[in-house]
């Protein structure tokens, strides 16, 4: 109890809120105004080049309106940034490790590169909540209104918590966003009889299961790790609050920047990733022809396509038991497949064989994907779309395969996502602009929650480094596993998991807030972008547009 006693002692000089109040040089401001104007017009040029470079012209007003999808996605981005700061700069700001206006730029730098080595699985995960019929008409009023409404759902969500400086999930939100979507596309497209087919709820489970985990994950985690580091690690510093002004000694100095940069690299590589999903869509409606397909893919690659699917197809021929179908009702029966989330039966297998085959003779045809004609684009990247996804649902019953079939249907996988699920390295470099930009302003009000108002304690050095220690290995896990998980959640219930094992306790005012935004956010977010979903199409119909 003594040696307790001594480690919590405070220090003779008592602690005060870090300085908030250093002012930024005009040429920084004057820095920062051009990236972001240097950023819009590299985006728009990207996508002028890209688009001349398959002959497929935008007109004026298709352009115009890509550029406003491209704000609002690049937005949310921007957002995420600036709400998401203090999961990383808390830390070193409150432990006096690094001064506040260098720990934002620190974190804004490391999320770029966080973004720019990021792998795009999570980008996809997102996707895959989406309705099918939207996804496969992404570049239909529908489509589009699906698209908007999710974004200034998430944005507007995102805004209101951060104005009243409650840490809030941006990965939350935007799975709230489009869940919510997806449930007002089946409710509006098929009535109550068609239940909730719209939304994949397998997948929307897997995806919420570690978003209701987070916080339990950060609080227990930090709170283990805490006792373990009392164990093995005796110096006192670690367990006194900072002096005022006072940085802490070099090691752990050193071990603080470490975790910040950590948290800041794996916020980039997950968080990033959804807005890339997102504007991947708003390019393939307003731009099939050149986001489509990837047609970056060489011709060399073409005949290692038609071998692994000419094996595929051999494999779904053998379940098909002697069926045969067109590829119109092959369409049909796989969407169905998706929307149903259910794929069995002799049917299934003789679909995927009979559009397997199909899009292999038309691929091959063309001798490369960049070589398909704009006509056919939209065609070719649904049916790649389609094969896809249900191989995918079909083998998630693994024990009913060999394993040799098992593996050609995996190889058959990797060969369609590397035609459709691509991000052009542009696309990740305006991403990354957007979150590394957006940790630089605005995040005074999160860091103070995170910093002052979770423990009764001052934070210490190794609350500090406990509760960012968790949070960076865990979301670098689900990165890696093609999750999105909640930097936010992680973070926060460290910092509180890392107080309660410093005897510190809690402030109960703001574990309720923090509470409540948690139960809030998804049903918030839900009903907000079914509305705007609801109000665009109705707006839709009115006008005659389409």
């Amino acid at each position: 109890m003594a040696t307790l006693a001594m480690e919590q002692a405070p220090s003779a000089e008592l602690p005060r809120s870090p300085r908030f109040d250093h002012q930024t040089h005009p040429l920084a401001k004057l820095l920062f105004a051009a990236i972001v104007v240097g950023g819009l017009a590299f985006a728009g040029w990207s996508v002028l080049t890209d688009t001349r470079g398959v002959g497929e012209e935008l007109a004026l007003g298709a352009f115009a309106f890509l550029g406003v999808a491209l704000v609002i996605a690049l937005g949310f981005e921007f957002v995420n940034g600036f709400h998401d700061t203090a999961n990383a700069v808390a830390t070193v700001i409150y432990t006096n490790s690094m001064p506040a206006h260098l720990a934002v730029v620190w974190s804004g730098f490391f999320n770029f590169l966080g973004v720019m080595v990021s792998s795009g699985a999570v980008a996809y995960s997102i996707i895959t909540l989406l309705p099918v019929d939207l996804i496969l008409n992404v570049g239909s009023a529908s489509g589009f209104a699906m698209i908007f409404s999710l974004l200034l759902a998430a944005v507007l969500w995102n805004l209101g918590t951060w104005y009243v400086g409650l840490p809030n999930s941006s990965s939350h939100t935007l799975i709230g966003s489009v869940l919510g979507v997806g449930l007002a596309n089946q409710l509006i497209s098929a009535g109550s009889r068609g239940g909730t087919a719209g939304v994949d709820w397998s997948q929307a489970q897997k995806v919420l299961t570690g978003l209701w985990m987070a916080p339990l994950l950060g609080f227990g985690a930090a709170l283990l790790l805490m006792f373990v580091l009392r164990m093995v690690a005796r110096n006192p510093m670690l367990y006194r609050t900072p002096e005022a002004d006072a940085p802490p000694p070099k090691g752990i100095r050193a071990l603080l920047i470490f975790t910040c940069t950590a948290v800041s690299f794996s916020h980039g590589s997950n968080d990033g990733q959804k807005g890339m999903g997102l504007i991947m869509l708003i390019l393939i409606g307003c731009a099939p022809t050149a986001y489509a397909l990837n047609r970056t893919l060489p011709a060399s690659s073409t005949p290692a396509f038609v071998q692994t699917a000419n094996s595929a197809t051999a494999a779904f021929d053998a379940r098909s038991g002697g069926m045969i179908v067109t590829p119109v009702e092959a369409r049909a029966t796989l969407t169905q497949a998706l929307q149903q989330r259910k794929a069995e039966g002799p049917k299934v297998f003789a679909s995927l064989e009979t559009l397997s085959k199909n899009l292999t003779e038309r691929v091959a045809s063309y001798g490369s994907l960049s070589a398909v004609p704009a006509e056919a684009t939209s065609n070719v990247r649904n049916d790649m779309y389609l094969v896809l996804d249900t191989t995918k649902l079909v083998t998630k019953k693994a024990e009913a395969f060999q394993p040799a079939e098992l593996k050609t249907f995996k190889d058959y996988q990797k060969s369609l996502e590397a035609g459709t699920r691509f991000i052009p390295l542009w696309v990740k470099i305006v991403v990354a602009l957007a979150l590394g930009l957006g940790t630089m302003i605005g995040w005074k009000r999160i860091v103070i929650t995170v910093g002052e108002k979770i423990g009764k304690q001052h934070m210490t050095y190794s609350m500090g480094a406990t509760a960012e220690l968790v949070a960076a290995g865990t979301i670098l896990a689900a990165d890696i596993g093609g999750l999105p998980v909640s930097t936010t959640h992680i973070l926060s219930s460290g910092v509180a998991g890392a107080s309660v094992a410093s005897g510190a306790g809690l402030q109960a005012r703001t574990v309720r807030n923090l509470a409540l935004a948690w139960l809030l956010t998804l049903p918030a977010a839900m009903a907000l972008s079914g509305a705007l979903y609801w109000s665009m199409l109705t707006a839709v119909r009115i006008f005659g547009l389409h």
